[in-house]
């Protein structure tokens, strides 16, 4: 037996869980104690990220280009192992940045979506992943990497046959909610928004997932911490930096839930609190979107 199988094939349940991240620091936001909690109950969790995210807003310490990718991928594996991940890597793509360079090839946003798959495909395949996290089809806020990540990632499940697709989001109405709220404040997040304020992460009514992880936050909290270099920038202070001066209290009422939309699952009915919830004796109907089709 492939000594990469998961031991559920042996009886056991327990299963394989991959995230498939557009950059370094991605997967502690939306994931972070998803990842955590199915890593401490045993199953096995691997962390997968398109680029190096090279074109990331870092400190002048963290270098530009290659340098700052080395940075980041460093950064990473230190996240990975708070959140207890199992296996690391990169498919290595360029960072596309917010605005890509049409002519620019190399980046992910450009990369041909079936040449991009069949790379995620072969890791879904050597690891036998029974659930698969992407992003929703908006890239959340509209990343252009981030997009791209729903469409590769929904084609590589196809191809691997991985069994649950689930689209790590958040409630649209609350992230619209923390964009006012930060105008107010004078921090204007929502400018990082490409597809706009309307348009971004999921309508309430499509989640399908509502994952507890008020028990992991330590470990979330450590993950992001471990992303320095996206935690300063010459002459301002930085969300994720922001983020973790939170007191204890209100760290946990922003990040103690995480949320998802299970591809091929129809709108309504009651949410999940588990990401294998569909493989423990669910039903799954329906098929994933298409990963071609305009966001």
């Amino acid at each position: 037996m492939d000594a990469l199988a998961p031991s559920r094939r042996e009886g056991a349940d327990r299963y394989t869980l991959v995230a498939f991240h557009a950059h370094p620091d991605d997967e502690a936001l939306l994931t972070g104690g998803t990842l955590a909690k199915a890593a401490a109950a045993g199953h096995r969790v691997v962390l997968v990220t398109a680029t190096g995210g090279e074109r990331g807003l870092a400190g002048r310490q963290d270098g530009q280009g290659a340098e700052l990718a080395r940075v980041r991928m460093s950064e990473l594996a230190a996240a990975a192992a708070a959140l207890g991940c199992a296996r690391v890597l990169t498919l290595g793509y360029g960072d596309s940045g917010l605005r890509p360079d049409p002519g620019d090839a190399r980046t992910f946003a450009r990369a041909d979506i079936r040449e991009a798959a069949s790379r995620l495909a072969a890791v879904l395949e050597e690891e036998h992943a029974d659930v698969l996290t992407v992003y929703d089809r908006n890239g959340g806020y509209g990343h252009p990497d981030h997009i791209q990540v729903h469409r590769v990632g929904t084609q590589a499940a196809r191809l691997a046959g991985t069994p649950v697709v689930l689209e790590a989001t958040v409630p649209a109405g609350v992230f619209r909610a923390a964009l006012t709220l930060s105008r107010l404040l004078g921090r204007g997040w929502g400018g990082s928004a490409p597809l706009g304020t309307r348009r971004v992460f999921s309508d309430r009514r499509e989640i399908t997932h509502r994952v507890p992880v008020g028990g992991f936050l330590e470990a979330k909290r450590a993950a992001m911490a471990a992303h320095g270099s996206q935690r300063r920038a010459e002459g301002q202070t930085r969300s994720l930096e922001r983020v973790l001066r939170l007191p204890p209290r209100l760290f946990a009422l922003v990040f103690g839930r995480e949320w998802f939309v299970e591809q091929g699952r129809p709108r309504g009915g009651a949410r999940h609190d588990d990401v294998f919830a569909s493989l423990r004796g669910h039903q799954r109907v329906g098929t994933a979107p298409d990963p071609g089709r305009t966001p």
